[in-house]
């Protein structure tokens, strides 16, 4: 190869260098990074279940006087807390959820995603199987366990996406990580489906059997998770050469951890429409996570039973079009119909605006159409399934090296929410009526509205100079710099031993 000599060093500060092309033989479904998008799957599976599983449970663990219940739920019913106490333990797994965010994501980015994974699973496990004798001791213990299940949860995005920022090429970013993040819904899914006739058929008194199974089955993934990951691909025993080489050169390897760049990564604008925009998704998220069941009980008049099964309708809906999305996405961008930028813009402002709509229409149909309140809240689960596509993915795409860290912020700002939207609807429906219901809904479309004009005027979808990778190479006589094997350079290209050659997964 002429044009490079002995002892070029190698930095990145401009897009010169392009991946090499012609991967089609790569290894896809079959492969390592996207047995790590299947197996990531469950876990946030598990995580959703363990964090969801009260939000049923606590409808027929709570003997509530003042609405009509069956004599079976009446049975089960062992706990008389007040609406005040039932709110504030569903917020408390939020207040150590929102503890671990940030250095999650630093401590994967240091030590590995894999093992900041597993020890905080294993713990959250342990904390879910013991709920129902905490719940029986004291109602104090429940909200030190909820907490601790938080804390030990906390750890799981964060890491997943600094984990994602070392092992998805940028072109298939989308769709790895909304088949990883769908298990959020299917935990919904499994959960809500599940918990309500577990309540009522279940051992333990119906209800305590709800936490046995989801801690025992999280305890059974978190062995499954340790036995068949790695941390990077560079790490992994059983990845093929093929597969790491092309994950590689397509990210860019990052030989060093330099300082990050806090200043910078704190005011680039890229990081607040992130932030900003999951806040406002997550208050959606959360209000029905936390409220759906109740929702459907006060306003809806549905049993228990039927109660779970169609609190999970929403979240099926929000499961495929969340991988269409991610499907969808990548395809727009690898075809160049669509920036990077645009594709995230644009698929998040229709997250914000058929949820918003939808949502909005859920509070003006009565207990007489109670079927279509449903509907409307499975297509508004369906919008917001659409950010899979949009600010989720979208610190992969702007820093890669800093995903972990920058989701670790955002999430923690975003577990806001989570805290205050359950007290929020139980202090806007005291009387349990359906308008008081409705205003539930218009905050959340407020909400929706704040999205829509911050995301759409500020996110960036192309690869920030300040979380550009720095690597230093030193390219022998005969070698090629990664990613150049398809094209050669002519004596004009010829470069001294004090060149910059920029590299970077730029799209």
């Amino acid at each position: 190869m002429n044009g490079l000599e002995k002892g070029v060093r190698m930095t990145e500060s401009t897009p010169l260098l392009t991946p090499k092309r012609g991967n089609d033989d790569v290894p896809c479904l079959c492969s390592q990074r996207w047995l790590l998008a299947y197996v990531g799957c469950f876990g946030c599976i598990m995580l959703y279940s363990a964090r969801t599983n009260l939000s049923v449970a606590i409808v027929c663990m709570v003997n509530d006087t003042e609405t009509n219940s069956t004599s079976k739920m009446s049975e089960h019913a062992e706990f008389y807390w007040t609406k005040g106490e039932q709110s504030g333990i569903l917020s408390a797994y939020f207040y150590g959820y929102i503890i671990t965010q940030i250095p999650a994501g630093i401590l994967a980015s240091r030590y590995g995603g894999k093992y900041v994974i597993f020890i905080g699973m294993s713990i959250g496990s342990i904390a879910s199987l013991l709920l129902p004798i905490g719940a029986r001791t004291s109602i104090y213990l429940v909200y030190a366990l909820r907490v601790i299940l938080g804390v030990s949860q906390g750890v799981l995005f964060p890491s997943l996406q600094s984990m994602w920022g070392r092992w998805a090429p940028p072109l298939e970013s989308t769709k790895l990580t909304a088949v990883c993040y769908s298990g959020n819904q299917f935990g919904n899914i499994a959960t809500f489906a599940i918990s309500g006739f577990m309540c009522e058929y279940g051992f333990d008194n119906g209800w305590g059997s709800i936490f046995y199974v989801t801690g025992g089955i999280s305890l059974l993934w978190c062995a499954l998770w340790y036995i068949t990951v790695a941390s990077t691909p560079a790490e992994h025993p059983r990845i093929t050469k093929r597969e790491r080489n092309y994950i590689i050169s397509s990210i860019g390897e990052k030989q060093e951890t330099p300082p990050t760049p806090w200043a910078a990564l704190l005011t680039s604008p890229a990081t607040w429409a992130c932030l900003i925009a999951q806040v406002c998704a997550n208050w959606i998220s959360y209000t029905l996570l936390t409220n759906l069941p109740t929702f459907l009980k006060e306003v809806l008049y549905f049993d228990i039973a039927e109660n779970g099964l169609l609190s999970s309708v929403p979240y099926m809906s929000q499961a495929v079009s969340g991988v269409l999305s991610g499907q969808i996405a990548d395809f727009f961008r690898s075809r160049q119909y669509l920036s990077t930028t645009a594709t995230r813009r644009i698929f998040q402002t229709i997250s914000f605006v058929g949820a918003g709509a939808c949502l909005i229409g859920t509070g003006f149909v009565g207990v007489e159409h109670r079927y279509i309140p449903i509907v409307l809240l499975t297509l508004a689960m369906g919008f917001v399934g659409m950010a899979s596509a949009g600010y989720i993915v979208n610190t992969v795409d702007f820093a890669p090296r800093y995903a972990g860290i920058l989701f670790g912020i955002t999430n923690a700002a975003a577990t806001v929410p989570g805290m205050v939207a359950p007290l929020v609807a139980g202090a806007l429906t005291p009387n349990k009526t359906q308008e008081e219901w409705r205003n539930v809904f218009y905050v959340c479309a407020g909400f929706c509205a704040i999205g829509i004009v911050v995301f759409a005027t500020m996110a960036r979808g192309e690869l920030q100079p300040w979380a550009v990778d720095r690597v230093e190479v030193d390219v022998g006589e005969e070698q090629e710099a990664p990613g150049m094997s398809d094209r050669s350079l002519d004596s004009k290209d010829k470069l001294d031993t004090k060149a910059m050659i920029g590299t970077s997964n730029q799209l």
